[in-house]
Parts: structure tokens; C-alpha cells; sequence
């Protein structure tokens, strides 16, 4: 298309994973029986798509990475309606929040590929392509995450999140268990419901505005685009456009809502949580999540420059999410569950700043939910390693007794993780977190909502030091007996250690621990 500029450094990001994708199927044709080159190459496409998001981190005064420019006299002269005062519109734009969360969604991916490394000295059987399979999933999950950061129009944006979405939910039902086909189809119709609000909350952007852009200057032009037309409705029109533009983003925040397991959206959580195997839960609960809460912010920080005020329906959210999922939490036996529980809680405050649809609220609410996403995937990095020691008995609580004297590197990660997630010492990221997300609802004039975030705050200390408890203070809890004639291969009950699922948990450790010690750290690279 004449006046179309691609800049493709821009794109790296996304670009390398789908690059990774196509290496694994192709490797599958030439070596179809290896079981870890595909995982490699996923890991090192995944490492890549981190790298190439290192130039936007350093972006601030609100400089963007472009790619994909329509000059303005072209977006008028074809399809596109041009957008007044702007020399061009670009499809793609990353600046230093959308490049933190780009470089979040890929190291996470790094990590659930680490946790998902299989075994040495196995092959799998003629014919068998589950390897290839999940790391091409994951790969295009992680491209659609990295592209709903970054995309400026409905189209781009819709599709992106929808692909960041569905391979997760072939994940789910790929994970080998008998409780996977009941979470995957959850989460499926669950997806389709989504996808429906989303659809009709962007023909109402569309509608609002005449604009395919989710870009301030389209949601500001949604009060002049009726006057053009020159009829009588110069008064009317343009305050119906408004209540449009609103309504488009009550429907947006609830068709988002299932993909961050927001109350009532929530149900499809504990139990694909529970059905998916460990890495899979992880990359659900980190990597899903940074999609859903980039697609919102997208659609917010757009809104944001109409002044709209305080959405009584996303407080109510938080609240109930927060709230719900606290309280469930606390019945939980099972560490997997627990943390499922755990991310609808979390989900309220991550959703929490958005009662003040501002600059102050977005960044609190991209701060809280990298703080969320660190913390949770060095808990689920640790149940991944207690599984290999002890096998199913490691998704219990009470196989965490005395793990400080069995593992105390492991137990002090975990000790940070659930410290941050309950904003405690010496987790101080996650109560940085939480004073963040704060900010905005005191500054709103919610006083109603400070006060139930206040109090879930303390019901969410109960959920993690019950967890924590006999980490510290219990005896080490007995061990499994091993069958006669076990050998250590994982067969016949032995643990397995796997140095790449160590490398995982330490990765992860060390960022919370950077994090922990340096706060302010993250502030700065969300800009």
C-alpha cells in the first residue's frame, strides 16, 4: 500500500516467536522423535522476543516504537477515516508500559518452558507430536500477547487477544489429566462468551467514533465525527457518540473480565487450573493475564483523555473478586487450586486502580499486576520442583511441612512469593503493589472500596501464612515409600532432577528478589 512504512526492528517481538513456530514444525518434519529440541527452540525464540523489547523500555515523554504508518493524507484517501492533526496513524505502537509488559509475557514464557523440560532419556513413541504441539501453542499465545500490547486498531487488537487465548486453551486440553477436558471446555465457552462482548463493544468504538483506532484522538473525535454530517443533530448526537464510547467500555472490561478471572467471570479458573499440568497453570495465571490487562489498558488509555469518571462497575468488580477468591482460597488443600483462588483475588486488584480511568490508574495497574505475575510464577516454579520430589503428594499443602529443612533455597523463593503476593516483608514488592494500587481509589474519593480493599489485604495474609506455616514451623513431613526395584528415572516414583526446571525457579527467584530489593526499578521501567 503506497505511504505504508513497516519498521521491522519494531516488530521483532512478535516476530520471533511466530519465527520460533515455524522452526519447530519444520524440526518436527527432520527429527520427529526429539522430545526437547522443540522446548529449546521455543525457550530461544521466547528469549529473543525479551531482547528485542529492551529498546522500548528506555522510551519516556510519551516517545512510542511505530510500525505499520499510514500517512494521514493516505488513511484518508482509501479505506480508513483520516484522523484529524495527525500527520499518521500507525497500527502498531509500543512506548515503555506496553514494552514492559511485551518483555514480562516473554520471560514468563521462558520460565513455564523451563518447568515444562521433559525428562532426559526418553523418547517419545513413533507417530507422537505432543512436544511439537504444546511449544507451537505456546509460541502463538505469546505472540498474540505480545502484539494486543502493542496494536492501535480493533482489528489487529481483537485478533491478537483471541490468539493469545485459544492455543492456551488446547494447552489445557492437552495436559494429560482427567480433569483437563472439563477445564478446557470451561474455558472454551467461557472464551466464546468473551469474545462476543468484545466484538460488540468494538462495533460500538466503531459505532462511537468512526474511527477503527483505539487512539485518543478517535475517542476524542467522537463528539465532532456527528456534527460533520451537517444535519440538526449538532447538540444530540455528539453526547449519544459519548455514552457510546462508555458503553463500548463496560463491554470491553467485561469481555476482558473472563480472561482475568474477574467475579462473575471466574468459574472457569479453579478448575483449569487444577486440570492443566504445573507449567501450564503457570503460563495461564502470568502470560494469560499480561494479555488480558494490555488488550483493557489499550482501550483505557484511550478513553482516558475524555475525562471519564470513576466506573462504578469495575469497582464492584474489584471488590468481589477480591473477595470471593480470598475466602475461597483459604478452604484450599491443593497448592494449584489455591493459587487459582489466588488469581481471582488478585485479579481485583489488578482491576483495583481502574476506578480512576487515568494515567495514575493505568501504571498502578500495570505495576500491581507485574508484581502479581513475578510472584505468582516463583510459587508455581516451587510446586513444580516439590512435584518432581515427590510426585502427586506435592500439590497438597502438608507436603510443604519442614521444607525449609529439606530445601532452604526453595523455601526462602517461596517464603518471597508468598510474602509479595500477601504484601508482607520480605516480599516489599508486592506491598509497594498494594500502596500503587491504592493510590488511585483514595485519590477517586472511593473511601467504600479503600475500606474493602484494606480489609481483604488481611484475609489475604491469612491465605498465604497458612501456606507458609509449615514451610517454617512444621517437622519435615515423611516421605512416600519407594517401591522395591525403583530406579531414578521418574518411573517408578524416585524424584528426577532436571537442571533446565531449577534454572526456571531461579530465574524467576531472582527477579523477585531484584525487584524485592529495588522497587522503584519497576516504577521505572513502566515509565
Amino acid at each position: 500500500m503506497k505511504g505504508l512504512t513497516i519498521d521491522y526492528a519494531v516488530l521483532l517481538p512478535a516476530l520471533l516467536p511466530v519465527a520460533g513456530l515455524v522452526v519447530v514444525l519444520v524440526a518436527d518434519l527432520v527429527v520427529p522423535r526429539g522430545r526437547r529440541l522443540p522446548w529449546a527452540v521455543a525457550g530461544l525464540a521466547s528469549l529473543g522476543s525479551a531482547a528485542a523489547t529492551l529498546p522500548g523500555l528506555a522510551l519516556g515523554g510519551g516517545s512510542t516504537r511505530q510500525s505499520f504508518c499510514l500517512t494521514a493524507g493516505t488513511a484518508a484517501g482509501g479505506s480508513l477515516p483520516r484522523v484529524e492533526g495527525l500527520p499518521q496513524v500507525c497500527f502498531w505502537q509500543a512506548d515503555a508500559l506496553g514494552s514492559t509488559l511485551q518483555l514480562a509475557a516473554a520471560l514468563s514464557a521462558v520460565v513455564c518452558i523451563a518447568l515444562a523440560w521433559p525428562r532426559a532419556g526418553r523418547r517419545r513413541p513413533e507417530g507422537g507430536t505432543r512436544e511439537p504441539v504444546e511449544a507451537v501453542l505456546l509460541l502463538a499465545a505469546l505472540a498474540g500477547t505480545v502484539v494486543v500490547a502493542a496494536s492501535r486498531d480493533v482489528g489487529t487488537w481483537l485478533v491478537a487477544l483471541e490468539l493469545a487465548t485459544l492455543p492456551v486453551i488446547a494447552l489445557v486440553a492437552l495436559s494429560g489429566r482427567r480433569s483437563a477436558a472439563a477445564g478446557a471446555t470451561q474455558l472454551l465457552v467461557t472464551s466464546l462468551v468473551s469474545f462476543a462482548l468484545l466484538v460488540l463493544g468494538v462495533a460500538l468504538w466503531f459505532a462511537a467514533t468512526g474511527s477503527p483506532f483505539l487512539t485518543p484522538d478517535a475517542a476524542l473525535s467522537s463528539a465532532g465525527s456527528f456534527a460533520a454530517t451537517g444535519g440538526p443533530s449538532d447538540v444530540v448526537l455528539p453526547s449519544v457518540s459519548s455514552g457510546l464510547v462508555s458503553l463500548a467500555t463496560v463491554l470491553v472490561m467485561a469481555g476482558v473480565g473472563f480472561k482475568l478471572s474477574l467475579v462473575p467471570f471466574h468459574a472457569w479458573t479453579p478448575t483449569a487450573y487444577a486440570g492443566s499440568s504445573v507449567p501450564v497453570a503457570a503460563f495461564l495465571a502470568t502470560v494469560s493475564k499480561v494479555a488480558a490487562l494490555a488488550a483493557l489498558l489499550v482501550v483505557l488509555r484511550a478513553v482516558a483523555v475524555l475525562g471519564t469518571p470513576g466506573v462504578l462497575a469495575i469497582a464492584v468488580l474489584a471488590a468481589l473478586s477480591m473477595t470471593l477468591g480470598n475466602v475461597m482460597a483459604l478452604r484450599q488443600d491443593d497448592v494449584v487450586r489455591l493459587l487459582a483462588w489466588s488469581t481471582v483475588a488478585q485479579a481485583g486488584w489488578v482491576v483495583l486502580p481502574l476506578v480512576s480511568i487515568s494515567a495514575l490508574g493505568v501504571a498502578a495497574s500495570a505495576t500491581y499486576l507485574l508484581t502479581y505475575v513475578v510472584a505468582t510464577l516463583v510459587a508455581f516454579a516451587v510446586v513444580a520442583v516439590t512435584l518432581r520430589d515427590q510426585r502427586a503428594g506435592g500439590r497438597t499443602i502438608a507436603a510443604y511441612d519442614g521444607l525449609w529443612r529439606r530445601s532452604p533455597w526453595r523455601a526462602g523463593a517461596l517464603v518471597l512469593a508468598l510474602t509479595s503476593l500477601a504484601g508482607l516483608p520480605p516480599g516489599v514488592i508486592g506491598l509497594v503493589g498494594k500502596v500503587t494500587a491504592l493510590r488511585p481509589v483514595v485519590a477517586e474519593g472511593w473511601v467504600w472500596l479503600a475500606v474493602i480493599a484494606a480489609v481483604n489485604a488481611v484475609i489475604g495474609v491469612a491465605v498465604y501464612l497458612r501456606w507458609l506455616r509449615g514451610v517454617i514451623t512444621e517437622p519435615e513431613a515423611p516421605q512416600p515409600a519407594v517401591a522395591d526395584g525403583a530406579d531414578k528415572t521418574g518411573r517408578g516414583g524416585v524424584a528426577v532432577r532436571r537442571p533446565v526446571v531449577v534454572a526456571g525457579l531461579a530465574l524467576s527467584a531472582a527477579v523477585l528478589v531484584v525487584v524485592s530489593v529495588q522497587p522503584d526499578l519497576l516504577l521505572r521501567l513502566l515509565g
